[in-house]
């Protein structure tokens, strides 16, 4: 399946400043981080060596008497009866965030007067970078996120290029699509919401023939099991539970009308003294997505943040109907309407998340909320999300008459357009936000 990241490692082989560094892809578990750097090694070299630090018995040993490169090359090659033509061989470390030493070697491969071509992935080097028994390379790697598939991404899995580059056109000419297409992508965005984001999950909905009524939602359920199993492997018994209790409480965190993060809802009498680093867990395994919020909305953004007040998103929008029990039928009814305001805020913040970018929102000391805001071509832009074909908001109003913006953006079910100041953007071209935000930043 193509992805975007696949652009950005192929900048870094051609650039004689970027490919000294090894290149570093983190993310969640199960984005597609092993699969992008295969494909990648495949297509971009004569030959690549895999080395899975998680399951490969003794690896980790070769690192343990020299960070060398030379040293532990030498032994891969008699370990594991490797041939390295370095000028044409990629060489590939799989979960590295479980070798510390690892991590570290990196530094010494990139100083190597050899031009050595070293990508890796792990899976919570969030966490691994966060501990203080080992040296982190600084400077000496070129780090990049995966995230789960944004919506693009899931258009181009299902041979949708051209409706894709059609969304692209729209949103850059504020011209509506016309109705049918409009209404095409609106099921289409709907059918994501419940599949997500997950390349196992996409591909499951692909295998039954974009089916949705026999797509098979136990693959989301592993995949949950596997964070939550996660949790109990790289933690200590009294974390995991802390951390645990707090991944399990998001459908009731999100699902209330002030859906500010509250620890009591993780469970009775809870503060934040007890529960503060479960969350910073969650957040550097990328599992969660933290959004600040801002009572002054002025750049930068991270600077008026207020402690405390903040809502956690999950790292994707199909994970979240299944940690929610919620069913295709279930996530479509009327009766799921306050759910499908927290399935589709998520999924903007899915759709805004990219590794330069902290996510906000605006609150004032009354009632008025604006559900994000960020930081555009040098002005602070308010995001307001409609999870439907509304358009009334008391909340953007107070917003524009207090602080004047350069223009408004509201996500909805409604066609592109551009009036009163207030850009119209479909719920199935959020992710171009970033994408545009990005481009304009460079």
């Amino acid at each position: 399946m193509k992805r975007k990241i696949m652009a950005d490692l192929k900048e870094w082989k051609d650039s004689s400043l970027r490919n000294k560094k090894p290149y570093m892809l983190i993310g969640a578990r199960q984005v597609g981080k092993t699969y992008i750097l295969k494909e990648f090694c495949q297509e971009n070299y004569l030959n690549y060596i895999y080395l899975n630090f998680e399951n490969t018995p003794g690896l980790k040993d070769i690192f343990e008497e020299s960070l060398d490169p030379e040293d532990i090359l030498r032994k891969l090659r008699i370990l594991y009866d490797y041939q390295i033509d370095v000028e044409n061989t990629a060489i590939f470390f799989d979960e590295i965030q479980v070798c510390e030493r690892a991590i570290t070697s990196l530094k010494y491969f990139c100083e190597s007067e050899v031009e050595y071509q070293v990508v890796c992935a792990g899976s919570l080097l969030g966490i691994a970078i966060n501990r203080i028994k080992f040296s982190f390379p600084v400077g000496k790697v070129d780090r990049n996120v995966l995230y789960p598939m944004d919506f693009e991404e899931f258009l181009w899995a299902t041979n949708r290029v051209e409706l894709a580059n059609e969304i692209r056109k729209a949103y850059i000419s504020n011209q509506a699509l016309p109705g049918v297409i409009h209404k095409k992508l609106i099921d289409l965005y709907k059918y994501y919401l419940y599949v997500g984001g997950m390349p196992a999950s996409v591909l499951g909905y692909l295998e039954v023939g974009e089916d949705i009524s026999i797509y098979d939602r136990s693959v989301k359920r592993k995949i949950l099991n596997d964070y939550i199993n996660d949790m109990k492997k790289y933690t200590t018994n009294a974390e995991n539970i802390k951390i645990e209790k707090v991944f399990k409480s998001i459908p009731k965190q999100l699902g209330r009308d002030n859906n500010k993060f509250s620890y009591k809802l993780v469970e009775d009498g809870a503060r934040k003294v007890y529960y503060e680093t479960a969350i910073d867990w969650l957040i550097k395994s990328e599992i969660v997505m933290k959004c600040s919020m801002v009572e002054k909305p002025n750049i930068p953004l991270i600077v008026y943040e207020k402690e405390n007040y903040f809502k956690i998103y999950l790292c994707d929008v199909g994970l979240l109907t299944e940690l929610s029990e919620l069913t295709y039928k279930d996530m479509i009814s009327d009766e799921a309407r306050l759910f499908s305001g927290m399935l589709t805020e998520n999924y903007i913040a899915c759709m805004l998340k990219s590794e330069a970018y902290s996510l906000h929102y605006w609150k004032s000391r009354k009632e008025a909320e604006i559900d994000f805001i960020r930081s555009i071509d040098g002005y602070v832009i308010p995001i307001e999300v409609k999870a439907s074909m509304n358009k009334k908001s008391k909340s953007l109003r107070t917003y524009v008459e207090k602080y004047t913006p350069e223009y408004s953006i509201r996500i909805s079910m409604r066609n592109f357009g551009f009036v009163n100041k207030i850009k119209s953007v479909p719920l199935y071209s959020a992710y171009l936000i970033k994408e545009i935000d990005r481009a304009n930043s460079v």
